[in-house]
């Protein structure tokens, strides 16, 4: 028996967004969603819009009150640890029932967003910013 069987989980998912990473599994339940171990409500400091940005994949097929959520995040900030969390659900869901995703994928809810922050190039004061030019 693997470890999934023994703690009854459905599906995983992965997400990523910035330098967020975001580990997400489905179990069975009644809507609770936990976040590195706390409520979802306390990790996002009572901000009930990102704790429906997280469960957008569940409530588009009106099952956010069938499944538990597990999440794992770290990295980043709390919007792209948002944004992570909502691309591993969605893929997890994608995963427990694959005719779901072809509503996720036309929605845009299974695209990585790939923009990161540019790095400081030698030279510059940021990553694009010259100093000022002086002619003399």
């Amino acid at each position: 028996m693997t470890i999934l069987e023994a703690k009854n989980i459905l599906s995983t998912g992965v997400g990523r967004r910035k330098s967020a990473t975001a580990f997400v599994q489905i179990i069975p339940g009644n809507g609770e969603i936990t976040v590195n171990q706390q409520p979802g409500v306390n990790y996002f400091h009572y901000n009930s819009q990102a704790v429906s940005i997280c469960r957008t994949a569940l409530e588009i097929f009106e099952s956010e009150k069938s499944y538990n959520i597990t999440v794992v995040v770290s990295g980043g900030g709390l919007n792209g640890q948002i944004q992570a969390i909502r691309l591993a659900l969605s893929k997890a869901v994608s995963k427990l029932d694959t005719t779901k995703r072809i509503k996720l994928r036309s929605l845009g809810l299974l695209s990585r967003d790939t923009r990161v922050k540019e790095r400081k190039k030698y030279g510059l004061k940021k990553a694009r910013k010259a100093p000022q030019f002086s002619k003399r």
